[in-house]
Parts: C-alpha cells; structure tokens; sequence
C-alpha cells in the first residue's frame, strides 16, 4: 500500500558486508544467445517422481492427454478403477482418482496420455512507506487507479465485510468445495488490499497513516482455491484460473494474482498448473506469481539458490521476489528479504525472479476472526501505528504479514494502472516494460536478522536473487519502447550450463532482432546496458573478462555441493530440495514475522 503522507517507522535494520561468501572465480563467461523455442526438454517420462505408482492406495492424479480429456479416455480409465472428477480442457486433462498401482495399467491402455502428476497441495507464499519507494505515488499523481481493469485475485478469499474493500469485489466463486468464498484463513484479504485497499479505516481525524492500495479503482474477481489454513491443490487453482479466463471479457480481466505455489517436480513444459499460467498469459492476461519463501533453505551450501516455486518457474509470467523497506521512503537502502526464493528454477534453470517488489512486514486488509491473524497474534497491528492514540489496542482493520505473497500484488496493481494508460498492452509488452525501468541500484552485498531465532542471513543482489531490478512503477507507466507484439517475446531467459568448457550462457526463449540492434538498442534483455543492469549483474571485468557476479561467484566450483544441488543431472536436484511431498511455498514464521 502506498503511504505518500507520513513515514511509518519500522524494526527493520541493513548491515553491509564488504563482501559475501567471496569464493573461486568460474568462468561464467555471459553469452547471450539467440534462439527458437526455450531449451528446457521434458523427456519421455510419463509421471512425476512424487507418484508411488506401486502403492495399492488411492491418489488423485491429474492426467494430460495429447488431444484432450474424452468420454473414450474416462471409459479407459474407469477399467482401471478411477473415478472421473472433473474435466479440465485448459491444459487438456482429467482430474480422477484410483489405484495408483493402476497407473501403469492405464498408460499402457492409452497411448494418449502424455503426463500423469499427483494432484498436489499448492499453498499461499506468505503496506508499508516502502511502496513510496516504488513510485507508487508518482504514479498516483498521474491519475491512473486502475479503473475498468479486472483483477483476478486466486487465493484464500477475500473479505467482503472489510471496509477497504467492500466495493471493488464485483465475483466470487468457491472452488475449494467448502461453498463458501469469504476469507477464512486471511492471507487473500490481505492480498487484496495491497491491490486495491481504499484506505478508508486509515482515513479518519487522528490518523497519520493511510494503508491505500496501489490501484484502489480496479475491480477484483475473488476466486477462493485456498482453504481456511492456505491449502489448495493444483486442480483448485486449474480451475480458478480457467474461470478467470472464461470472465476475461464480462470484467475486463487484464491481471491474475498468485500468491501461492509449491515445489517443482518436473518440466515446466509438462507440469499442469505451469501449463495453466501459459494459457491464461496467451489468452491476454497478465500473470503476476510469487517467487516462494524458501531463500533461506539452505542444501548442502546452496544458500537458497534454486528454489523457485511452481508456477513461478513458467518463463512467460512475471515472477516476485520480496525487497525490505528498512523503514524509510528512499529506495537506495532497501534490501532483498531473507527468504525471497532464489533462481534459477530447478530442473529447466528459467532465470527468475523477473523482479522484485517490497514485501516484508507490509501492513494490509485484515479478515476479521481468521486463521492466520488469530494463530499469530504477532501479525496484529497496533492502532498506534496509525492513529494518534492513547490505546494500547490493536487494529480490528489491518494486521501485517511479510512474504513474497506480499511483493506479488504490488506488482499486480502496477500492470492494473499500466493497463488502464493503455488498454492495447499484452502482457509481453507490460512485463518487458517493467524489467527495463526497474530500478538497478540495489546495493551488491545486505545481511538480515530473522528476529525470533536471531540467525543472520547474507544476500547479494545478482540475477538470480533479484531478477531485473525493484519495481519504478512510474518508470513503468512513462517507458514508451516500442516492443513487438506476439505471446511469448518476453520470456524470461534459461541458463544454459556447458559441462564441458565450465560456462553458464543466458538463453532466451524466443529469437526476434528488434530494428537493427538486439533488444532495445544496445541493450541485451531488458536493461540499459548488458543483462538488466548498468554493468554486467552488477559485476567487474575479472583479468578482461565480464563475468556473471563479478569476482565473486554463487556457487563457486561446479564441484561444489552448492553448485551440484542447482545443475546436478536428471531429478536429483528435485529430489534434495523438494524431496518426494508436496510442500507447499511457504514456511509460516516467514509469513508471520519477516525479517530485521
């Protein structure tokens, strides 16, 4: 939420290092090259490795058939013991459940079927002055609010009895099979209001802090795929996304918000809810997905390297990562969150997050008698945070959580107010324009204090870690590059690693020269000079030679345990960080409590 009149003062304190885990040189020589296609090949495996396809147990599995889900293929399947839930033509599959010792059985029986995947548990991934910090209210200024423009919030619910946002939710539908699409769990609510909050409750005469939204005239379509506890599965969110393109037209939906994800456990050319997300973005509608929680899962010294989730792995949507405010209105001193999931993603190394949005301890919408403000009373707010006050009550309006759930929504709001400046956008475009102007000038090296365990995290701002840049929603709005229009131009790129000469090369995933040069001018992907930034990531030349972190270089040695964890062959790297469950994004003492 944008705070363009006062300056909240929060517990949030950067120390610098001079250096961070300085390691060996790679020559990780930048080669951007220019392809067809993306590189990322699924195989000819036709299940996921989380199926314990010899357990005599039912599972509920999500079939992909190469032409699409038919009553011959539900007859087949039947033989086998399964019983059809639902059909899902978006990504041409059939959600059922039988024997998984069948599965075999089945495939053998049809030769159509191209992926079976478990139908897995997806949970949510987690305002502050700090949206100052994002031009939020230069933006403003301009008088764009996101009027007429639809955004589909996929989540826990939101709220209707929230004063804030009473008056911007236009649909609701329930696909969690509770019936019911209020906000019962609280993390949507709170999602919703950094989109579109009107600041109403903050408003009043003692109030010196108002907690508005970043587009507060946008109409929000509530697709609750999140139960009462943040949990979900693959097929929920499948089907709220499908409906949001179904309504694409009625409500001008231009923007779909996902504050959720889950462990990556095959392709994202095979994986379903990945599948998903690209249909969405080919039908015109922006996809915003939260990076995950897990920058601070640490395996075997990868130091969070690698842990993007699903559907944040998709190279077309735009994926957020989580910036901490450290309490002030500049940007300058502003650091990448502790937790903030790391690239590349793991199996297909899609370079994310696309960029990064202020995430930590952001005070939004509270859904009253819910489970997350009602587990952790931490997350409440004071009234004295905002209001001139005496009382030592807290705020029965707003509470505040901490998370890439909570970048992911900034974001949103930011391509609602893009959208309404010019309604003949595509998503491609939006996502192109908002990598350019981020904003580069992070600082290289940060440290964060979680401050329950008192365990301090180091960080450095290269690609992997924070993408393109921090969102400048009004460089955003005022960048008029010309860029071609199609689906699929602003993929984001793939890093490529060649065993053979120790090199990783950016890949990008669609071949286009725009005029005579390569990607706006002399600039390659996205940046003002090489890679996103003013310098090479943010490197130096080392003996000559431009690599990707300067001298220092994340995982060091490819035989580094670091190293192999991220570029190890075949399923083993799913296996050390997913492991074979189906985790959701999100660790609960990050949403609840970020970091100092």
């Amino acid at each position: 939420m944008i705070e363009p009149r006062s300056k909240i003062k929060q517990n949030e304190n950067q120390r610098h290092s001079g250096a961070w885990g300085k390691t060996e040189v790679v020559a990780l020589v930048l080669a951007c090259m220019l392809v067809l296609g993306s590189t990322a090949v699924a195989g000819n495996k036709k299940t996921g490795d989380d199926l314990d396809v010899q357990s005599s147990g039912l599972v509920n599995v999500i079939v992909q058939y190469a032409d699409g889900p038919s009553t011959t293929h539900a007859d087949k399947a039947k033989k086998h013991g399964a019983t059809v839930k639902q059909d899902q033509q978006l990504v041409k599959a059939t959600v059922m459940s039988l024997p998984a010792n069948q599965i075999a059985g089945l495939l053998a029986d049809d030769s159509n079927i191209t992926y079976v995947s478990p139908d897995r548990v997806v949970k949510s991934t987690g305002y502050t002055d700090g949206f100052v910090a994002v031009n939020t209210d230069v933006a403003q200024s301009y008088g764009y609010t996101g009027s007429g423009i639809g955004v589909a919030v996929i989540d826990s619910g939101i709220s209707t009895a929230q004063p804030d946002l009473s008056k911007r939710v236009v649909y609701s539908q329930d696909f969690t099979g509770q019936g019911k699409t209020d906000d019962l769990y609280g993390h949507g609510t709170h999602v919703a209001g950094i989109i579109a909050g009107n600041g109403g409750k903050s408003s009043c005469g003692s109030c010196f802090v108002t907690y508005e939204g970043v587009a507060q005239g946008v109409k929000l379509i509530n697709l609750r795929a999140l139960d009462s506890y943040g949990f979900g599965t693959d097929s929920n969110v499948i089907a709220a996304i499908q409906t949001a393109i179904n309504l694409k037209n009625q409500y001008n939906i231009r923007v779909i918000n996902l504050s959720l994800g889950r462990g990556i456990f095959e392709s994202y050319q095979t994986d379903p809810l990945t599948q998903a997300v690209e249909q969405a973005w080919k039908a015109g509608i922006f996809v915003v997905v939260a990076a995950g929680n897990f920058g601070r899962f640490s395996v075997n010294g990868s130091n969070g390297y690698g842990t993007i989730t699903s559907p944040g792995n998709d190279p077309y949507v735009i994926t957020v990562g989580a910036m901490r405010t450290m309490g002030t209105q500049t940007r300058v001193d502003d650091a990448i969150a502790s937790y903030s999931s790391k690239g590349p993603s793991m199996l297909d190394h899609v370079v994310k997050p696309d960029l990064v949005a202020p995430g930590n301890l952001v005070a939004s919408t509270l859904a009253q008698n819910a489970s997350l403000n009602t587990l952790f009373p931490s997350t409440l707010l004071p009234l004295k945070a905002y209001q001139n006050t005496s009382s030592t009550a807290n705020s029965t309006y707003y509470f505040t959580l901490s998370g890439t759930s909570m970048a992911a929504p900034v974001v949103s709001g930011a391509a609602a107010l893009m959208f309404q400046k010019d309604s003949a956008l595509t998503p491609d475009q939006v996502k192109a324009r908002m990598m350019k102007a981020a904003f580069k000038n992070l600082p290289l090296y940060t440290t964060a204090t979680d401050p329950l365990i008192g365990v301090t995290y180091n960080a450095q701002a290269d690609m992997f870690t924070v993408g393109a840049g921090y969102l400048d929603i009004a460089a955003a709005l005022n960048n008029t590059d010309s860029i071609p229009t199609g689906s699929g131009i602003a993929r984001s790129p793939i890093a490529v690693y060649d065993a053979t000469t120790g090199q990783v090369s950016l890949v990008t995933g669609y071949s286009v020269l725009w005029g005579s040069s390569v990607l706006w001018g002399s600039s390659v992907l996205w940046g003002n000079s090489v890679v996103w930034g003013n310098s090479v990531i943010w490197g130096t030349n080392t003996s000559g030679q431009s690599v990707l972190w300067g001298s220092s270089v994340v995982w060091g040695t490819s035989t580094n345990s670091g190293f192999s964890v991220v570029w190890g062959s075949s399923t083993a790297p799913m296996s050390v960080v997913w492991g074979s469950s189906n985790t959701g994004s999100d660790a609960t003492s990050v949403v609840a409590y970020g970091d100092n």
